[in-house]
This record gives structure tokens, C-alpha cells and sequence, in this order.
């Protein structure tokens, strides 16, 4: 008896210590993002990681994967959904493919004058009205981050919205996307962000949109003789986490990491206009490609062109959302 008593005073001491070196282990958090580190989303999911890290005392690890390393563009969402990853930041036009159109508000054409505009919609009740309708698709939405407003580039100048007529362009998956290029009466063409350099330098598209610091990171300008100012558009990213992994964190841990989020956020937010500006600064110093500002008169024209967009696609996103946005921004079309 005392021989099976001390069995037994063994295998619960090793079970005792097995358990304690499983509590230890840190909590796992594969975060995947498809552009550069040298980009305003880039240094802001370094940020996270930094301050997470370091605020749970190492109770967490996060591995970010930059540039489409660990997923495809157009494969991560379905990661995240599957639990394969636990956070993403996407363009907020990825969930319009998931059935959550009304994030499309984004990508209507000059509906943002500025960043002031924008946060005014991300951080007022639209943000979380949009945030909300994730819910339902197993994801959580944890904070906007800026990229920042977009310019038109093609191996053509364009000047005025009639010079992009008939050119392919390469557009993220959104019908409100394809409408804008078709106003121009170009030709959209969707396309992994990964796979844009490739196709602009053997001609497959004829342009593009993004803003300077994409344009820059991606070297976009070794194969784009002409950068547009038009600021059209926004490119907001969302981050996103898979619900189910998050609602089981512990309290302490979730509650840890909303802090270094909202930090992160300000951070990346913050720097989003001054990478921008540094971004187009490069552009123009490599001298490979001619940056064009627009008249008032010029910039006028293209808002003409683009704005009816709103209208068209408003049975699409909804017409309370577009109210909203407008309402929060003063905006009138």
C-alpha cells in the first residue's frame, strides 16, 4: 500500500508540474498583413507586437507576417475565419466580398476630404456599426488604422479624368471600385496586391491606385512613369480578429491587449500622413517617375466625373450608411 501510495504521490506531482509548464506557455498570435514593414500598417503591427509582448510579461507572443508571407491576399480572410490565423489587417473593401457591403462606404470616390473626415467615421458610430455586422461572421473588429488617400498611376499622364479612358487599371474586389474605374471609362481589373508589380511592369494592367507609401514600398515606381495627386479615395485598413479565439482569452489578457491596440492604433494613425509624405518625397528623388499636381480647375473635373458613384451604388451599401458618413462628415454631394 505504501509503494502504490507513492505512485501515486509521483504521478500527481508530475501531472501538477506538467499542467504548471502548459500555463506557462505563452499565448500564440500569428498576425498576418499583406504590405511592407516600412509602411504605416507595417510599423503599426510592430508596434502591437512590441507593446503587447511587453505589457503581458511575455504571457503572449506575436508573429507578424508582412507582405503576404504566410497567406495569399486573397486566402488570409478565409485563414482567419478558419482560426488557421488569429488577426488580420485588411483593406476594409476585403469584407464587401464576405457579404458586408456596407464597408464599401470606403471606397466611394472623394466621400473624405480629410483625415480629420475619416476619424470622424471611424471612431464615431458608424466605425462601430460596421464593426458590429462582423460579428455574425466570426470576426471581431479591433481598431481602424490609416493608410491614406489615394493617387492614380499609369505610363501615361493623367491630368484630367478623360486621360484614363480605355486603360486597365488594378482594383481591389469591390463593385464600388469597379464603378470608379468605369466612370473614368477604364477597365478595372482585380487583383492580388502582391501580384501588382508583375503585372504593371508586362503591361497586363496600365495603372494602378494606392497611396504614396504602397507606391514606394512596392517599388511601383520602377514601372509607373506617372503619379496623379488626385486623392480620390482612402485605403482604410481594418484589424480584425478571429472571434472565437478572442472571446477565449483569458479576462486579464484581452482587456492587456485592447490597451496596446488603442496605442498602436494612435501610433500607426499618427504617422500614416508623415510616411505618405516621405514616401511621394522618394518617388520624386529617384526621378523614374513624374509626380503631377492638379489645378483646382483639374481637380474639380475628376470629382465631377467620380462623385455620381455615390448615387450609384448607394442600393449596394445602403443608404443609411452613406446618410451616416455624410452626417458625420458634412459632406455634401
Amino acid at each position: 500500500m505504501k509503494f502504490r501510495s507513492c505512485l501515486a504521490a509521483v504521478a500527481a506531482a508530475i501531472i501538477a508540474c506538467t499542467g504548471d509548464a502548459l500555463a506557462q506557455q505563452p499565448i500564440m498570435i500569428k498576425f498576418s498583413h499583406v504590405v511592407a514593414l516600412d509602411t504605416p500598417k507595417g510599423k503599426g503591427a510592430e508596434q502591437f507586437k512590441k507593446l503587447a509582448e511587453e505589457r503581458t510579461k511575455g504571457r503572449v507572443k506575436i508573429e507578424v507576417y508582412p507582405n503576404s508571407t504566410l497567406y495569399k491576399d486573397g486566402e488570409e480572410m478565409e485563414a482567419l475565419q478558419l482560426g488557421s490565423v488569429q488577426m488580420l489587417a485588411p483593406s476594409v473593401a476585403k469584407f464587401g466580398p464576405l457579404g458586408v457591403r456596407e464597408f464599401e462606404v470606403f471606397d466611394l470616390p472623394y466621400i473624405f476630404e480629410d483625415f480629420a473626415q475619416l476619424h470622424k467615421v471611424t471612431e464615431g458610430s458608424v466605425g462601430k456599426l460596421l464593426f458590429d455586422k462582423l460579428q455574425t461572421k466570426g470576426i471581431v473588429g479591433l481598431a481602424y488604422w490609416d493608410n491614406g488617400f489615394k493617387d492614380f498611376s499609369a505610363n501615361k499622364p493623367l491630368k484630367l479624368p478623360t486621360d484614363a479612358k480605355g486603360m486597365k487599371f488594378r482594383i481591389q474586389s469591390s463593385k464600388v471600385l469597379e464603378s470608379e474605374i468605369r466612370a473614368l471609362g477604364g477597365i478595372p481589373q482585380v487583383m492580388a496586391f502582391s501580384e501588382v508589380y508583375q503585372a504593371l511592369q508586362t503591361g497586363v494592367v496600365d495603372g494602378t491606385e494606392n497611396p504614396p507609401s504602397n507606391f514606394y514600398t512596392q517599388k511601383m515606381n520602377e514601372v509607373q512613369k506617372y503619379f496623379t495627386l488626385t486623392e480620390h479615395g482612402v485605403i482604410e485598413y481594418a484589424v480584425i480578429a478571429n472571434k472565437k479565439f478572442w472571446d477565449g482569452l483569458p479576462a486579464d489578457i484581452r482587456t492587456t491587449l485592447e490597451g496596446a491596440m488603442k496605442d498602436a492604433s494612435k501610433y500607426a494613425n499618427d504617422i500614416a500622413k508623415e510616411e505618405n509624405d516621405k514616401a511621394l518625397a522618394a518617388v520624386k528623388a529617384t526621378g523614374k517617375t513624374e509626380i503631377i499636381a492638379l489645378t483646382p480647375e483639374a481637380k474639380a473635373a475628376w470629382k465631377k466625373q467620380l462623385i455620381p458613384v455615390h448615387k450609384e451604388q448607394e442600393a449596394r451599401i445602403g443608404k443609411e450608411v452613406i446618410e451616416g458618413v455624410y452626417k458625420a462628415t458634412g459632406f455634401k454631394p
